[in-house]
């Protein structure tokens, strides 16, 4: 019997809920957050409980996916659940274009619209947004999140935990650091270090 556990009710819990209904894989999908008992409902489905909740009843699931924004929270519970043994798949909305020589990783989710092209690796616990597009070759590392609408042309490389927001362009064969957040709509045409925040067109180091 496959039953899936989401942990986090936010908004974006709410997108990975609706991808994995439409994925159509499991029987019964619930959800664990730090705001239950208050937050008894996540849209159709139940909260069952916190994450220490979650952490005490892993036997009553197949999967576990981590719907937390956050990069580093989620990258720090994926970590934690996978040194337990949990089946953590990957959550890919049938509406997402995701060629069959690309790679996408445990506890990563591709929502609706979104495309990502032959030759790209996408590491553990990423998010690739409502309609983001990653171009051949890019690789990101875990726990990236490219925001809706944003655009990484091909052979790209992200480093762990970097943002990429909402509409932003990333320009073919840029290597982009850790830690990095990526303004929305910005333009980034060159190399970002690591740790920085970049904003504007094209995209500067903000101070």
């Amino acid at each position: 019997m496959a039953r899936l556990a989401i942990l986090g009710a936010s908004g974006h819990g709410k997108v990975v809920g609706d991808a994995a209904e439409a994925m159509g894989d499991w029987i019964d999908i619930v959800y664990y957050d730090d705001a239950w008992p208050e937050l008894g409902k996540c849209l159709a489905w139940n909260v069952l409980g916190d994450t220490k909740k979650l952490v005490e009843n892993l036997e009553r699931y197949s999967d576990v996916v981590v719907a937390i924004g956050d990069n580093h929270r989620r990258l720090e519970m994926l970590v934690i659940l996978a040194n337990k043994g949990v089946r953590l798949p990957a959550i890919i909305h049938p509406d997402a274009t995701v060629s069959r020589y690309s790679d996408v990783q445990s506890g990563s989710v591709v929502f609706a619209g979104a495309i990502i092209n032959p030759g790209a690796r996408i590491g553990m616990g990423c998010i690739i947004n409502t309609g983001a597009t990653i171009d051949h070759d890019c690789k990101l590392s875990n726990g990236v999140h490219v925001s809706p609408g944003a655009n990484l042309s091909g052979g790209i490389a992200v480093g762990e935990a970097s943002w990429i927001g909402v509409g932003a362009t990333v320009c073919q064969l840029v290597s982009i650091g850790r830690d990095v957040v990526v303004g929305a709509g910005a333009a980034v045409i060159s190399n970002v270090q690591d740790s920085v925040t970049v904003v504007g067109v094209p995209a500067h180091v903000l101070e």
